[in-house]
């Protein structure tokens, strides 16, 4: 008899609201540049993302408004700022691409999810575009539907 071992989940956090607020088109992975409370705080899920954007400043993607809170216990020697810029270290080229992406008109850059990847904190971030308040009825009326329409057929295979 095989024993496998549990399969472990690398997301640190989703940004849910993402979902809600906007259409998301291409999706890139960044590494994000932190500080070594920051990687214990994150293991420890103390993390917020909803309120966080990226913003493009000379030539260089920085994360705003991520709010990570440090542990009592792991930053007793430093002065812990917990809303501090992040800088995202993609390639040249997709920094390019997405400086071209977010120029045309209704775009922009939001972080979708936090995940762990080879030990490395990682960011999925996406090209977005708002959604209008009548596309967020569509979707939250697509999402009820498909919801009734599992039921009945759950209600039906019994």
């Amino acid at each position: 008899m095989s024993k496998k071992k549990p399969a472990h989940d690398n997301n640190i956090i989703t940004n849910r609201k993402a979902f809600h607020d906007y259409f998301l088109e291409d999706h890139y992975e960044a590494g994000i540049a932190l500080e070594g409370w920051e990687v214990k705080a994150l293991r420890a899920g103390r993390v917020q993302i909803k309120e966080s954007y990226i913003l493009i400043k000379d030539g260089e993607l920085f994360l705003f408004g991520a709010y990570i809170t440090p542990l009592a216990s792991a930053s007793t020697h430093i002065i812990a700022d917990p809303a501090r810029t992040r800088k995202l270290l993609l390639h040249r080229y997709e920094i390019n691409r997405l400086i071209g992406a977010v120029e045309r008109e209704g775009y922009t850059l939001a972080p979708i999810n936090l995940y762990w990847k080879n030990g490395r904190v990682k960011i999925n971030l996406a090209v977005a575009k708002g959604k209008k308040s009548y596309d967020k009825r569509a979707s939250k009326k697509e999402r009820d539907w498909q919801r009734q329409k599992s039921r009945v057929m759950k209600q039906h295979n019994q």
